[in-house]
């Protein structure tokens, strides 16, 4: 099995490896991984325990150099240490998915909550900026029950909403028209399985992305049901989707309460819902943050940046 992990801060990558990638070269052989570094990434390859272990180790001595710029011998003893303690809790949270040898775990503690949430309950409420994986990890929630068998279908919603634009005057027929509001969940999808099965499982219906509208009229049972961009939705779209929960199936609505294209003056769904059933039993809020942000380094300086402006 092949990981690569992208540095949170490649100009403290000296620090990080350590004096003639000393420290590389420990992680390298209390994991029985190989290691190549290059260009502020680092490729793990081995065995799957050992890469996950691996790439534990790795995160902590990132998150220890941020605190303290440097790593000493023992400190490194005591990383790895606590990175196998930390795998062996997180090992119920691994998720499995389609393709062979890739594992999609948690990375951050509002990740980890996120997953226990779905996990315990039926319908689950998760908002969060740009990055913070809340659609990701919704899908390859739900890919890894369709391959054990929990659930016999997956469908993908998002409301077909842009600023500025109208299906109508886009270009093409339907299709055509909404594949760009889906593609981020087809986007999901292939990195968790081959096109190839994709495709199949869409002819058969056991995988639908689809516009929210297609949702009315309809109840889904034995499923997994997400609705994505949720603060797009209005409260009477949002009460159609939430009314579409079957038995035995499970729904996460995901959203940016700060990244709503609604029209002036328009409720969003997806905040009106989270006030309405909060402290509903089987029902959970998750709320996650910029520290849960996984994409590139600077999207979490990106957030904040654009969070500040709003707050001045």
């Amino acid at each position: 099995m092949e990981l690569t992990v992208t540095l949170d801060n490649a100009d403290k990558r000296v620090q990080l490896f350590g004096s003639a990638d000393a420290h590389l070269k420990t992680l390298r052989d209390a994991c029985d991984v190989h290691i190549t570094a290059r260009d502020g990434r680092v490729k793990l390859s081995g065995n799957k325990q050992s890469v996950h272990q691996a790439a534990v180790l790795l995160d902590l001595m990132q998150k220890h150099i941020e605190k303290k710029d440097h790593i000493s011998r023992s400190d490194m003893i005591m990383l790895i240490k606590d990175a196998a303690s930390n795998r062996a809790r997180q090992e119920d949270e691994d998720i499995d998915v389609f393709i062979k040898d890739k594992i999609i775990a948690p990375r951050t503690q509002g990740q980890q909550e996120y997953v226990r949430s779905f996990q315990k309950n039926d319908l689950v409420f998760c908002v969060g900026p740009a990055g913070s994986g809340k659609t990701y990890l919704a899908v390859a929630m739900a890919v890894s029950m369709l391959k054990s068998k929990e659930i016999r279908r997956i469908v993908l919603a998002r409301p077909a909403v842009e600023a500025g634009e109208k299906l109508g005057f886009l270009p093409g027929d339907l299709f055509e028209k909404v594949n760009p509001y889906l593609r981020p969940l087809f986007d999901a999808l292939g990195d968790m399985m081959e096109y190839s099965q994709i495709k199949r499982f869409m002819a058969d219906d056991i995988i639908e992305v689809i516009p929210l509208a297609f949702m009315r009229g309809r109840t889904l049972n034995d499923s997994v049901i997400i609705l994505d961009e949720a603060q797009n939705t209005t409260t009477s779209q949002m009460l159609m989707f939430l009314t579409r929960l079957g038995n035995n199936s499970k729904m996460i609505v995901t959203g940016d309460a700060s990244q709503s294209d609604l029209g002036n003056g328009q409720v969003s769904g997806l905040t009106d819902a989270m006030k309405r059933l909060k402290g509903t039993k089987g029902i959970e809020l998750i709320k996650l943050t910029q520290v849960d942000i996984v994409r590139h380094r600077l999207v979490q300086n990106i957030v904040k940046a654009y969070d500040n402006n709003h707050q001045s």
